[in-house]
């Protein structure tokens, strides 16, 4: 990839019709002008120390990469960091594990405040008649359910009139934990403006973790899933 020296936290005008906001940046690494969304902001805290601003919230001047693995342990190994803010910052150990972290972290409570909001249909035969009437965005599945009840409903979100999405990357006990309920495996996550800010978080996440097992895909080359 192609680097950049200079840092740029001056919004760039969108040619994008689809971003609500119009906001873009520059990437540090690939120099590539990207919609926020796509990104992870970080800022040089008080000890010259590189910190994920994952909410973009914090004071100071941002520096900009995109959400992946790949490009953040690019900046760290090739310096990007400190020569886009012109002076010496510090980078921490596991900067892309602790990015992981935190989104996860940040995926798991917007599950939490979707239910809260009665945004999440729990359960097999509710899940799946959701996911058959067209009203979620999301199928959230437990990466360690059975195979036979996850299948099915891969089938009822692929048969779908609506486009819905598929994600495996939480256990039983996390979505459990999130959500303050025992044996979470199916959720239907319905359409609306949560789940629009969902789809962000969970989009960065993929950057850091495949959003599906490996051993799912297994399943569907092997035709038990669609």
């Amino acid at each position: 990839m192609i680097e950049s020296h200079a840092s740029d936290d001056a919004p760039q005008p969108s040619d994008r019709p689809d971003q609500d906001d119009g906001r873009e940046r520059k990437c540090i690494v690939s120099g590539e002008v990207l919609p926020e969304a796509r990104l992870i902001r970080f800022v040089a805290g008080p000890d010259a120390t590189v910190f994920p601003d994952l909410a973009r919230k914090l004071p100071g001047r941002g520096i900009w990469v995109e959400a992946t693995r790949a490009a953040v342990d690019q900046a760290a190994i090739k310096n990007a960091f400190s020569r886009s803010a012109k002076t010496r910052l510090t980078v921490p150990p596991g900067l892309s594990d602790l990015i992981e972290r935190l989104l996860a972290k940040r995926c798991l409570d917007g599950l939490g405040l979707a239910r809260r909001e009665g945004g999440l249909v729990p359960g097999f035969e509710k899940a799946q008649m959701t996911l058959r009437s067209g009203k979620a965005a999301w199928l959230v599945e437990a990466s360690d359910g059975a195979a036979d009840g996850r299948i099915k409903m891969i089938r009822a979100a692929n048969a779908s009139p609506r486009p819905t999405a598929v994600c495996g990357a939480f256990s039983a006990e996390e979505l459990g934990l999130a959500l303050g309920l025992d044996n979470v495996i199916h959720l239907a996550f319905l359409a609306g403006r949560r789940a629009e800010r969902w789809t962000e978080e969970v989009s960065k996440l993929a950057g850091f973790r495949p959003l599906l097992p490996e051993s799912w895909r297994e399943e569907t080359r092997n035709g038990r899933g669609v």
